[in-house]
C-alpha cells in the first residue's frame, strides 16, 4: 500500500502540479494532502477536476482566513463535484503565520470548536468529513469528539502509540488518523538530514512544538534549543537537533529505508502516512519524481 503525498500549488508551477497529482493517482498513492502554502482550497478545487479517483484533503486549512460560512461553500463544492473524495482539514495555523496576516487567534480549542459547529449549522449542502490537526492530547480529545479524524505533521513515530491509545475503541473504525512526514530520498543520509534540519528549524523555533516533543521523550534536545534561541544563537539550532530525534520525526536514505519507514509508521498505528517532499539536489516536483521512482522499484 503506497503513502499519500503533500503537493503545493508553486506559483508558476501550478500547471505541473497537476501533472504530478495525475501521475500520483496513475500509480496508486493513496491520497493528496494540500498544505496551508500556496493557497490550499485552490488547488483542491482544481484536483476535483482533474483527478477521478484519489482521496484529497487540506493539511490544513487554517480557521483564521476565512469565515464558516466561506469554507463551508467550497467545501460542500468540492464534496459535490469530488464524488465524496474530499475531506476538509482545519486547524488554527502558527504563531507566525498569524503575525504575517495580521490575525490575532483566540483560544485553539474553543475556536476550532465553534469553527466546526458554524460549518455544519451553515446551509451549504452536505459537508465532507472534517479532520482536525491534532499535536497534542487535548485537540486529539476534540477531534475524537467533534470530527472524523486527526492528522498530524512532523510527529514522533515513538509517541504515536501512547497518543492514539486515548482513541476510544468505538470511535476508531474509520476515524482517519495521518501524519505528514518530512521525507528526502537520498543514499547519502548525511545530507538529506541536513535538509531535514533545515525544513525543521522553523518548527523547533515553536513553543507548541517544543513542548509536544518534551512529552514524547526529547526533553535534552529541546531545553538545549530553548537555551540556544534564549542566547540568540539561532544559528546553532540544526546542530542541537539530534540524529535520534530525526529518525523518530522524518524519513531520509536509501528507496528501500524510506519504504521501510513507511511501513513503521503503519505498524506505529498511523493508517495514513503522508509524505512530505524535499530533495538534495531540486525541489518538489524533483522530490516527488524520486518517490515516484522509490515505488516503481518496489
Amino acid at each position: 500500500m503506497l503513502p499519500a503525498i503533500t503537493l503545493v500549488a508553486t506559483p508558476g508551477k501550478r500547471a505541473a502540479v497537476l501533472d504530478a497529482a495525475r501521475e500520483a493517482e496513475r500509480r496508486g498513492f493513496t491520497g493528496i494532502a494540500c498544505p496551508s502554502l500556496g493557497g490550499t482550497m485552490g488547488l483542491c478545487v482544481s484536483l476535483a477536476h482533474v483527478t477521478s479517483t484519489i482521496p484529497f484533503w487540506t493539511s490544513i486549512q487554517p480557521i483564521y482566513l476565512a469565515t464558516p460560512a466561506e469554507t463551508a461553500a467550497t467545501a460542500a463544492h468540492l464534496h459535490e463535484v469530488s464524488g465524496g473524495r474530499f475531506s476538509l482539514g482545519l486547524g488554527v495555523s502558527h504563531g507566525p503565520v498569524h503575525e504575517r496576516l495580521g490575525v490575532a487567534p483566540g483560544r485553539p480549542l474553543a475556536d476550532t470548536e465553534a469553527y466546526v459547529a458554524a460549518l455544519r449549522a451553515s446551509n451549504a449542502g452536505p459537508l465532507p468529513p472534517i479532520v482536525l490537526a491534532a499535536l497534542r492530547d487535548k485537540m486529539l480529545d476534540l477531534a475524537v469528539r467533534i470530527a472524523d479524524g486527526a492528522v498530524w505533521a512532523n510527529a514522533a513515530r515513538s509517541h504515536m502509540a501512547a497518543q492514539l491509545a486515548g482513541i476510544p475503541a468505538d470511535r476508531r473504525a474509520g476515524f482517519f488518523v495521518g501524519n505528514m512526514i518530512p521525507t528526502v530520498i537520498d543514499d547519502d543520509l548525511a545530507a538529506a538530514r541536513a535538509i531535514h534540519r533545515r525544513t525543521l528549524t522553523g518548527y523547533v523555533m515553536l513553543p507548541n512544538y517544543r513542548n509536544y516533543w518534551k512529552q514524547a521523550g526529547y526533553v535534552e534536545e529541546m531545553e538545549a534549543i530553548e537555551a540556544a534561541l534564549a542566547a540568540g544563537e539561532r544559528d546553532r539550532l540544526p546542530e542541537l537537533m539530534s540524529d535520534r530525534w530525526l529518525a523518530d520525526c522524518t524519513l531520509a536514505g536509501s528507496p528501500a529505508q524510506v519504504r521501510e519507514g513507511v511501513e513503521a509508521w503503519r505498524e506505529a498505528g498511523v493508517s495514513t502516512p503522508i509524505l512530505v517532499m524535499s530533495s538534495t539536489s531540486g525541489g518538489q516536483l524533483k522530490a516527488l519524481q524520486q518517490l515516484f521512482d522509490a515505488y516503481a522499484q518496489a
